[in-house]
């Protein structure tokens, strides 16, 4: 009997350590107040005044070129991820990258290509805010100024212009029907060396290569019509003769409302003394005379945007598009007979069906064909050896800025 009690007690004795860590991993696993939480509770409240959003168009391709078919393809259109919020009641942060582009830092903010905004807002009054960092420069126009995931096709001179750039914003906004923004910014992320070519023999580098940005976005007749528009001007460069080589930017978004109906107008120009948006240059350099930017450029565009509200959940929606591409220093050319400066036209068309299914999450399906037309003029053809062309797409796919938080 007592070596039965006596085995029993050994048997309890070896077991009290298994117990003692079983009713440690109890309390480990059932009481948080063990550990620290990661974010400090002190600050849990931030978390009210912050958002985290995944700017998502995801889609189904189905690819031509001149009328052939080449290619189906899934495909991440956009994928950029954001937070931002009030740190205080004065002190707003913003940041949004994009994965669908190489995380390569620039060589002039030296931030990545791929973050798209980084900057801070400082609500200095009612009226009066102060941005500084890494932000969208201000350029205006409705086809810029919406979130990148809405737009399925860019126009040439939006397409081909740095966005976001690095400086400081100043924006008045006296009352609910007018604001004005100013920007200071640095007018590009590249070097002028990558951007414009390391043998450029007209131009040389400006000391300050700073864009300065104006804009004004008005709301008249009870939000019926509202404007976005903007006059930039960009410190490039300077030529032979010391005078500065700029580029001079205008943009002129307008939008009309008619209940279901909306139609909007966006008007761009854009005259560079050194070809920044580039499309002239690349047609140039791809016939071999030169590899360096050229000079004397002029880009003119028009964007059109129809919508048809059909329904709450259903839309119809219509895109189109023309920019013009002239070279006005086409005269100096030898060859140029005829005294031509344009150079080319491309033309764009996007009819859309989009379908809300949910009125409680922004997240909506589409169905649309992207048209476009290159179409080079005589000059272009028989100098550059320039070949009209023609692309199409059918996608199906999802939009959403999904709210995690």
């Amino acid at each position: 009997m007592k070596s039965i009690i006596n085995s029993k007690w050994i048997l309890v004795l070896l077991l009290l350590p298994s117990l003692a860590w079983a009713q440690k991993q109890e309390r480990q696993i059932g009481d948080t107040t063990y550990y620290k939480t990661l974010i400090p509770e002190t600050k849990q409240g931030l978390l009210k005044n912050m958002s985290m959003i995944a700017n998502m168009n995801f889609a189904f391709r189905n690819e031509f070129v001149d009328g052939e078919y080449t290619q189906s393809r899934f495909r991440n259109e956009q994928f950029r991820l954001e937070f931002r919020g009030n740190v205080t009641d004065k002190v707003f942060f913003r940041f949004r990258d994009r994965y669908t582009r190489a995380q390569t830092s620039e060589s002039i903010d030296n931030l990545s290509r791929s973050v798209d905004m980084a900057y801070i807002r400082v609500n200095v009054s009612d009226k009066w805010s102060v941005s500084a960092g890494k932000m969208c420069a201000d350029w205006g126009a409705w086809e810029f100024d919406w979130n990148p995931i809405d737009i399925y096709e860019y126009s040439d001179i939006v397409e081909y212009a740095d966005n976001f750039l690095t400086g400081v914003g100043f924006t008045f906004t006296p009352s609910t029907k007018n604001q004005w923004t100013f920007q200071v910014l640095d007018s590009r992320t590249k070097s002028f060396d990558e951007l414009y070519g390391a043998t450029q023999p007209n131009f040389t580098e400006s000391k300050a290569p700073l864009a300065f940005v104006a804009n004004w976005r008005g709301r008249l007749l009870d939000g019926k019509i509202n404007t976005i528009w903007s006059y930039s001007l960009f410190n490039e460069a300077q030529d032979a003769n010391g005078n500065g080589a700029n580029m001079n930017y205008i943009a002129l978004g307008n939008e009309f409302n008619f209940g279901k109906f909306r139609f909007i107008y966006d008007f761009k120009w854009s005259d560079e003394e050194l070809d920044r948006t580039s499309i002239v240059s690349e047609t140039i350099k791809a016939s071999g005379l030169y590899d360096y930017s050229v000079g004397n450029t002029l880009y003119v565009g028009h964007w059109v945007n129809l919508r048809y509200k059909v329904s709450d959940k259903v839309h119809l929606t219509m895109v189109a598009m023309l920019d013009v591409a002239n070279w006005k220093n086409s005269f100096n050319d030898p060859a140029n007979t005829t005294g031509e400066e344009h150079i080319r036209n491309a033309w764009g068309f996007i009819p859309a069906v989009e379908y809300y299914p949910w009125n409680d999450l922004n997240i909506k399906f589409f169905a649309n064909w992207v048209g476009r037309s290159y179409d080079y003029s005589d000059y272009a053809k028989s100098r550059f050896g320039a070949v009209d062309y023609t692309t199409g797409r059918f996608t199906v796919g999802f939009i959403s800025p999904m709210g995690i938080f």
